[in-house]
């Protein structure tokens, strides 16, 4: 992972008027183009991470998994079998 120290450079070409408004917002920031640009792409990478790695439940879906964990079902036949085949295929240390 990068440190700080650590300088990457992303270059992109935009229509003006996409600059313009990346400008505008940045002024009213009172912050650079660039540091707003690269705070605002780091926020959404972070949010597209997210979107992919965190689970979301309902409060049932949430309800029905615990209930899942507490009170598993009984093993179905094609899950006999797969253990069966798992213990044969597979040295146990």
């Amino acid at each position: 992972m990068a440190t700080d120290t650590q300088i990457s450079r992303l270059e992109a070409r935009l229509p003006t008027s996409i600059y313009a408004t990346l400008k505008r917002a940045a002024e009213l920031q009172g912050r650079t183009v660039s540091d707003f640009v690269v705070s605002a792409a780091h926020e959404a990478a972070q949010r597209a991470i997210e979107a992919q790695e965190i689970i979301r439940l309902s409060a049932e879906d949430q309800r029905r998994f615990a209930e899942a964990l507490i009170n598993p079902p009984e093993p179905g036949a094609a899950l006999r079998r797969a253990k069966k085949a798992h213990l044969a295929n597979v040295e146990i240390r």
